[in-house]
């Protein structure tokens, strides 16, 4: 268990400025990109404004929490917590589902929904972290390391896949195969991974139906105006969102295209959205702010007291970044799509609670860090 330490300062100032100026943007963005769609569906212009404000708060509250709490807090929990994430997910698999759109992702509570999948992702960095660093000889071992986290990745996807949700699923055992990078496995160790997470998506292709929709969604984004009236919608809007907004866009609440043209424009294509109303600067800016959270947060990792801290912190920009890197790479019609929300700014009240709680504990871990000078 890492050494009880006592703050050397008091946060990164800038990467919680960073945060928080992402949330109030996605707050503004959120009610401009879903407003037709909220007066459409529930009669009410302001119901996602609403209801992404609470959502905010409550994950201010878990920030402000988790920037208070010892990051070795979560060190012996890590494995039971890592259990009941996949406790939740096992749930999904029950009449507790709640199905929507032919996906039973969510837990429903009492009027709250829950997404297990979501919960994962916090669950999988805070397990591979406590596993590397409780012996951190486990790293040289191929069975004990890196075959072991990759089978808890593995069922991890498997029962996410079949919700179903792929692109979780991949970023859940993404993040286990980068964390196993950057806490330094083995190249022998990595080829051999590597060849056998290649021949597993070789087979998980081959056994889908070449021409059935799940293949001919995955396979849209090479041509999505082939298909514009079903597999291609989504992403031919966004193109033609990014598009109308040009260089410069067209000005805060001006978009075309959400107006029941884009579905999701408020959650996972609210990038589309801003291109349109803030243009190609918007987005450069955007994407300049997620740069810049990570590098603070990488930075927070590199600095950071103990090999659990590192490894966590690291965690989370690795989350991060690839749930900042697939959103735009599907937005773009450069990947298929996958559904996978932009952090901090896409509509979704579990993905934003979870997304600022972990933003809280790299902040607290930026607390114990010390400066590291280059020679």
């Amino acid at each position: 268990m890492p050494e009880k330490k006592k703050p050397t300062n008091p946060g990164d100032f800038p990467f919680a400025i960073t945060v928080l100026g992402l949330v109030i943007f996605g707050i503004v963005m959120v009610f401009s990109a879903g407003n037709y769609v909220s007066m459409a569906e529930y009669g009410d212009p302001f119901y996602y404004l609403k209801r992404v404000c609470l959502w905010a708060g409550a994950g201010l509250v878990a920030m402000v929490a988790a920037l208070f709490i010892p990051y070795r807090f979560y060190f012996r929990p890590a494995p039971l917590l890592m259990l009941i994430s996949v406790c939740l997910l096992g749930l999904l698999f029950t009449p507790l589902a709640e199905i929507r759109n032919g996906a039973a992702r969510w837990l429903g509570f009492g009027g709250i929904t829950v997404m297990p999948g979501e919960i994962v992702k916090a669950a999988v960095i805070l397990f591979v972290a406590w596993y590397l660093s409780a012996k951190p000889d486990r790293i040289d071992s191929l069975l004990r390391g890196p075959l072991f986290l990759l089978a808890v990745g593995g069922v991890c996807f498997w029962m996410i896949k079949e919700q179903p949700n792929l692109s979780t699923a991949v970023i859940v055992f993404g993040l286990v195969v980068a964390m196993l990078f950057v806490a330094g496995v083995k190249w022998r160790h990595l080829a051999v991974l590597s060849a056998g997470v290649a021949a597993a998506v070789c087979l998980f292709l081959m056994s889908m139906n070449p021409t059935g929709y799940q293949m001919r969604r995955i396979t849209s984004f090479m041509d999505p105006f082939a298909d514009a009236q079903r597999t291609g919608w989504q992403a031919m809007q966004s193109l033609l969102a990014f598009g109308a907004g040009g260089v410069f866009g067209n000005g805060l609440g001006k978009s075309i295209q959400k107006a029941m043209y884009l579905p999701e424009g408020h959650n996972d294509f609210i990038l589309a959205v801003i291109g349109e109303e803030f243009g190609l600067i918007g987005c450069l800016i955007l994407l300049t702010a997620y740069l810049f959270l990570i590098f603070r947060g990488a930075r927070i990792a590199i600095c950071a007291p103990d090999r659990f801290a590192g490894l966590l912190a690291m965690g989370v920009m690795l989350l991060f970044a690839m749930q900042v890197i697939v959103n735009v790479a599907v937005v773009t019609s450069i990947a298929p799509n996958t559904g996978v929300a932009l952090p901090f700014v896409s509509y979704g009240g579990n993905a934003l609670l979870i997304y600022m709680f972990l933003a809280g504990v790299v902040l607290n871990i930026s607390r114990y860090t010390k400066e590291v000078r280059s020679p």
